[in-house]
This record gives structure tokens, C-alpha cells and sequence, in this order.
């Protein structure tokens, strides 16, 4: 006796049971019925024929209406069957894909630096939140063998596994930097050929990259078609943009980029920022760069950590909770020098 003939007795065996007894019981040897031809893979318009061929036998002499009846209803679970386990195939390939895009999002949590490089006159404030399990936001720091600090942050294009594996190379290429840090236009030629050379040809990468030398308090900086940052002079009480103009990377392998530098007075910071800072937005509009810099000055009598997390905080509650692009913000600040 094959499987169907197994199934198709003890259906049997059930419902004359049901029929006749209408018990408690048969309702359970139902229900046990059930898981054991989910665990069989067993197809709705199996069940229904199993139903009508039980129902024949134990009912030979029903109504030819109402024999008929049920052969329309088992050519409906055909249809029916054929639909399901499209859905099936379709939830399972869901769920490999949702395992995949964990493993990445694991992946890409390792790739962010766990701890920030202490700079003796630099107060350093930074936070990341991505709008879905994967993010296209990345900020990285390297610290030189003369205790020299750089901070790139680049920007993806791509999002959720592409991105993971673009970041996995821009980390190695970061990583792959001689000992002592590269002027920031150097740094982003470097790059740019490398990306150029590895990633998908709709794809490209917008930088910011900051490097700062606390013997001459001067922040280096270029860019690669990113968002402008902010610089803050303590003293005027006042934000001018930093702008640093340049192609995005992986557009173009022969493009150049330009140094431009910043010095920082005593309480003086630069922010740096990916675009979902300043393009959150609300249903009717979105956020004024003149508005982010107000925020920022609400709460730069604080710490930097402190400013970038009320920044955020409050820019959260005005969108209504919905964080709508990845969004990370970095503020560094040169210190007040102790007197003796």
C-alpha cells in the first residue's frame, strides 16, 4: 500500500468517525491528520480528492449533482494548488534572501570602527542609524603611525548586499593605505581607481574625507560629489559650508581631486554628513541646511557625542519617528587647551 492509499484510509477511518460520532475525538484525529500531510507536502487538490473518493465509497449512492460538485471543486483546488505553492517557492526564496541580507547586515555592523581613536586635542562625536537593515552610509578612521587622524565617509549608491560587499572593499582598500596618511586628494584618486575597477557600472560612490593634523590644528579635507559639511567658528558664533568639489568615485578612473583645508581655532568643529541628514523631510517639506545648523547650535555647549545624538533625536521625533535614508552625522571639535 502506497502513501495515498495509507492517507486515503485513515481519512477514511476519520471521517466515519466524524460522521457518525461527532465527537471530540474525531475533531482531534483531524486536526493530527492535518499536520501529518503538511509534513508530507501533500497538495490541497490531493486532500479534496482523497475527500471524494472516501465519500463515493462511504456514499455510493449520492446525488449526481452533488458528485459533480465536488469534481468542480477539485478542479478549483487545482488551481488553487498550482497558485500555493507558487507562494510557497516564492516565501521560501523570501526568507533565504532575509537570511542573506542578516548576514550581510552582520557583516557591515563589523566593518564600522568599535571604538573612535582618542586625538588629544579633538572632542569627536559620531552616530549612524541605517533606515533598513542594510545601510549605504559608512564611515571609517585611521590613525598614522604620527598620530595624525583620518575620517572617510563614504556614500553608497548601492543598498542592501551590494552594498555590504562595496563597503567590504573600501574597507580593504582603506586598510591597504601606507602607515602614514595620504593628502586627501591622493587618497580619493587612490580610491576612485579602485572602485572604478570593481564595481558595477550604475554604481558610484560620493566621499567626504577629512584628515587632521593636531600639530598644526588644520583639517585637510576633499570630496568625491558629497554632501557639503558645516564648519564652526567658535569665536563668531558662526557656519560657513564646507565645500570640496569632485566627481563622484567609480564614475570616471582618470578623475582628479582638490585639497582644501580648514583651520580650527580653540571650540571651532566641522560636521561631516550623509545626505539623509539633510534631506529629512516630513510630508510637506524638508529640512533647511539653516534649520540643521540652528539644531546643531542648540547643543553645541555640549559634548560632540552629545550634540550628534540630540541632533538626531530631535530630527527622529520631527519626521514622525520614520526615518526615511540612512543618516549619520560626525562632529569634530578641537578642544580647549588646559592651562597649567
Amino acid at each position: 500500500m502506497d502513501s495515498y492509499e495509507l492517507l486515503q484510509t485513515s481519512y477514511k477511518k476519520i471521517l466515519f468517525n466524524f460522521l457518525h460520532k461527532k465527537n471530540e475525538q474525531s475533531l482531534y484525529d483531524a486536526q493530527q491528520f492535518s499536520k501529518k500531510v503538511l509534513e508530507e507536502n501533500v497538495s490541497p487538490e490531493e486532500i479534496v480528492s482523497i475527500h471524494l473518493e472516501v465519500i463515493q465509497e462511504l456514499y455510493p449512492d449520492l446525488p449526481e449533482e452533488t458528485q459533480e460538485s465536488f469534481q468542480f471543486l477539485l478542479e478549483v483546488m487545482i488551481g488553487y494548488g498550482m497558485a500555493y505553492r507558487e507562494h510557497q517557492i516564492l516565501r521560501n526564496k523570501q526568507r533565504e534572501l532575509e537570511s542573506e541580507i542578516d548576514i550581510a547586515a552582520d557583516m557591515q555592523h563589523t566593518f564600522m570602527p568599535q571604538e573612535i581613536p582618542q586625538v588629544d586635542d579633538l572632542d569627536i562625536g559620531v552616530i549612524t542609524v541605517p533606515a533598513s537593515k542594510m545601510s549605504g552610509d559608512y564611515y571609517h578612521v585611521i590613525k598614522d603611525v604620527n598620530g595624525h587622524i583620518g575620517w572617510p565617509l563614504p556614500i553608497l549608491s548601492a543598498k542592501e548586499i551590494p552594498a555590504a560587499l562595496c563597503m567590504s572593499m573600501i574597507k580593504y582598500a582603506m586598510d591597504s593605505m601606507p602607515n602614514e596618511l595620504l593628502p586627501p586628494s591622493e587618497l580619493l584618486e587612490t580610491l576612485n581607481r579602485t572602485i572604478e575597477q570593481n564595481i558595477a557600472s550604475h554604481m558610484f560612490v560620493t566621499m567626504m574625507y577629512a584628515s587632521y593634523s593636531h600639530d598644526e590644528h588644520v583639517l585637510y579635507y576633499g570630496g568625491a560629489g558629497h554632501e557639503p559639511g558645516f564648519y564652526y567658528n567658535k569665536r563668531a558664533d558662526h557656519f560657513s559650508e564646507l565645500y570640496a568639489k569632485g566627481v563622484a568615485l567609480g564614475i570616471s578612473r582618470d578623475a582628479k581631486y582638490r585639497q582644501y583645508e580648514q583651520y580650527l581655532d580653540e571650540g571651532d568643529f566641522v560636521v561631516l554628513l550623509s545626505d539623509g541628514v539633510t534631506e529629512s523631510r516630513t510630508e510637506e517639506r524638508f529640512l533647511e541646511r539653516e534649520e540643521l545648523t540652528d539644531l546643531i547650535r542648540k547643543y553645541a555647549h555640549l559634548s560632540a557625542q552629545e550634540i550628534v545624538d540630540n541632533v538626531y533625536r530631535d530630527l527622529e521625533r520631527w519626521q514622525g519617528l520614520e526615518l526615511r535614508d540612512d543618516f549619520t552625522l560626525l562632529i569634530l571639535r578641537r578642544t580647549f587647551t588646559k592651562s597649567t
